[in-house]
């Protein structure tokens, strides 16, 4: 489904799709076990939440976290428990290679996790939630880059090669449509039943379906989706797209150093908190490839209070898991 949009034939700003999501959720080490143990996405970063250092923050992607495959975690017990609806992401989908669905309904039914079938826009997807209730779903298609990372019992052949995309739940359907071919660079490709489907360039996260009839607010909490972050190429362009959301009667927050990559912020019309984040520079930037995740990163501010953090934070581990044969 990778295509040229108008705006990206005109010079114009588009990006090229999905950075990153990010959730909120209770538990780090189920989380970790559903992710990693279950999904087989590697654990690219382990730090925290750098406003809230007790948190921690929980990057799960390909073998190097590549933009278009990255879902983050803010893990924190005891929190609230939102309500999905309105003004989030609805669903988040993974893409696997073609002919790999029958191994997936094999392997989330060896995990105990239930799902259901659905078709939308001729595609065939499995649907289920996470371990904290999170919508997640598994198509196949031809596009993406195939998986070189392979873990607890998955091959690489069969793996989650990262984002199909995402399902955005809106309050205002036909406002978040307009931003997304006006503003984001997306091509509408059509509706059908429920939704209508936005598509932009890359291979990976770049298939969008929003509701075309107007959604209650849902309300944030674990197990739910915070933002949904799409790529910007580099800081430069990064810096036109400030400028640009800002000419478009948003109000993007000033640029933010998330270490990993840089952010700017801003809600849309139909309530979906927006992010547009760099590809660079990664998550090789203070770890060797072979050991990411491996240790807790700090950024420079906090080091000093590294024996400290790491004990108020809880132990996880990434661990193969045992099946229901």
């Amino acid at each position: 489904m990778s295509q040229l949009t108008n705006q990206q034939q005109q010079g114009q700003q588009a990006t090229s799709g999905i950075h990153h999501i990010t959730a909120f959720v209770q538990n780090a080490q189920g989380t970790v076990d559903f992710y990693a143990g279950v999904l087989g996405l590697r654990l690219v970063k382990k730090t925290i939440n750098f406003d809230a250092p007790e948190v921690y923050h929980l990057y799960f992607g390909d073998e190097m976290g590549s933009p278009g495959t990255i879902i983050t975690f803010f893990p924190w017990a005891g929190s609230r428990k939102g309500r999905i609806g309105g003004g989030q992401v609805g669903i988040t989908t993974y893409v696997v290679p073609e002919g790999a669905l029958a191994f997936w309904e094999e392997r989330l039914t060896q995990h105990g996790v239930t799902y259901e079938t659905t078709v939308r826009f001729g595609e065939t997807y499995l649907q289920f939630k996470d371990s904290e209730g999170l919508n997640l779903e598994i198509v196949a298609r031809k596009a993406g880059k195939a998986s070189t990372w392979a873990f607890g019992g998955i091959p690489a052949d069969k793996a989650i090669k990262g984002f199909g995309g995402a399902v955005l739940y809106s309050t205002a359907p036909d406002r978040t449509g307009a931003l997304l071919e006006q503003v984001m660079g997306l091509h509408k490709v059509g509706q059908e039943g429920a939704y209508a489907r936005y598509v932009a360039s890359a291979d990976l996260g770049n298939v969008i379906d929003v509701n075309v009839t107007p959604m209650p607010y849902g309300a944030g909490g674990a197990g739910t989706v915070h933002h949904i972050a799409w790529r910007a190429k580099d800081y430069e362009d990064h810096e036109r797209w400030r400028a640009h959301v800002e000419q478009n009667g948003f109000h993007p927050t000033p640029i933010i150093d998330r270490q990993y990559f840089n952010a700017i912020y801003f809600r849309e019309a139909g309530g979906i908190l927006f992010e547009i984040a760099t590809d660079p520079p990664g998550f090789a930037r203070d770890e060797d490839t072979e050991a990411l995740g491996d240790k807790l990163m700090l950024p420079e501010w906090y080091e000093p209070n590294r024996s400290e953090i790491e004990k108020n934070l809880p132990p996880i581990q990434v661990r193969t898991l045992e099946v229901n044969e």
